[in-house]
This record gives structure tokens, C-alpha cells and sequence, in this order.
């Protein structure tokens, strides 16, 4: 099984703010995801790869520009997890790759990304494995400016109405399925 903290080290060698949040925030969401398999042994998840997935989910934030969370790349926020997918592939990890590019909002669809001109290739971003759902579901209770709190299903329905109606209906039936 991989090592998620020596893939972190390498796109993060610095231990600074960055990298502090990016492991606060990814341990929550892998923590969580766990609980959910730990809640629901008969979906049978794959915890070593909801691990792995957890703690690599976010990793392209570095190339994006938001200072708020230490990020001083040139690409838009929105963009990190289809760069983090790129790095991912680029280490052979494909399966989270898919993870990387599918977690933003509650997934996002072709229609969402064509309505609302977003800075994404024309597709759909959206988690179909049961492990992609299960992160991103988790992925949803935790934000990068707010390392010691977890959301309640109110506030992570409020984020998600930004992306559209798609996003929290989908959210929804994770927390009906998953919670």
C-alpha cells in the first residue's frame, strides 16, 4: 500500500502552515470516511484505499491562489483537485486520482461546469465508486479555514448551494446512506 505521508512530503517538503492545514483538514476527512465503514461494514469499503484517498484528496491545493490557506499558486481554487489528479496519475495512483478530480463540491456535472462557465475541462466530475462517495461525503464536514470544527448537515447543504440544486440533493443521499 502506498504511503500518503511520503507523497505529501514530497509536493510539501516545508514544514510550514500549508502543509499543517492540508494534513489537519485530509486526517478529518480520512477519519470520518473511516467511521462511515466502521458504521456500515456491509458496504464492504476498502478502508486502506479510504485512507490512502483521504489523505491525498486535496493535495494539488498548493498550485491554486488562495491565501487564506497558504496556497500561492496561479491556478483558481476550484481547479485544485483536477491538478491533484494530474500529480496523482503522474505517481501511478490512478484510483486516486479519480478521488482527487471528483471530490468538489458534491461532484460536479458537465451541466454545472457549462452553466456556471467553470474553470474545468467540459465532463463530469462526479464520485461513482462507492470509496470516491464516501470522501467526498466526509470530505464535505471539514473546511481548510476552520481546522477545529465539524460542519452539522445544515452548514454543509448551505456550502453546497453555491455549486447548484444538483450538489446538495447528492449530499443528501450520502447522509441518508452513509450517516
Amino acid at each position: 500500500m502506498t504511503d500518503p505521508y511520503s507523497i505529501i512530503r514530497k509536493y510539501y517538503p516545508a514544514d510550514n502552515d500549508l502543509r499543517h492545514i492540508l494534513l489537519t483538514h485530509s486526517e478529518s476527512v480520512a477519519n470520518k470516511a473511516l467511521a462511515v465503514a466502521d458504521r456500515h461494514p456491509e458496504l464492504k469499503l476498502d478502508r486502506g484505499f479510504l485512507h490512502v484517498a483521504s489523505l491525498l484528496h486535496d493535495v494539488g491545493i498548493f498550485l491554486t491562489n488562495a491565501p487564506g490557506i497558504h496556497c500561492y499558486g496561479a491556478e483558481p481554487y476550484l481547479r485544485h483537485g483536477v491538478l491533484g489528479a494530474q500529480l496523482m496519475r503522474r505517481e501511478g495512483l490512478y484510483a486516486v486520482a479519480r478521488v482527487c478530480e471528483r471530490h468538489t463540491g458534491a461532484g460536479l456535472s458537465a451541466a454545472d461546469i457549462e452553466r456556471q462557465r467553470l474553470p474545468l475541462a467540459p465532463g463530469d466530475y462526479l464520485p461513482e465508486t462507492l470509496e470516491e462517495q464516501v470522501i467526498c461525503y466526509a470530505d464535505k464536514f471539514y473546511s481548510k479555514t476552520h481546522l477545529d470544527r465539524e460542519r452539522n448537515v445544515e452548514q454543509v447543504l448551505k456550502s453546497l448551494e453555491r455549486f447548484g440544486e444538483e450538489g446538495p440533493r447528492r449530499f443528501l443521499g450520502w447522509q441518508e446512506r452513509f450517516g
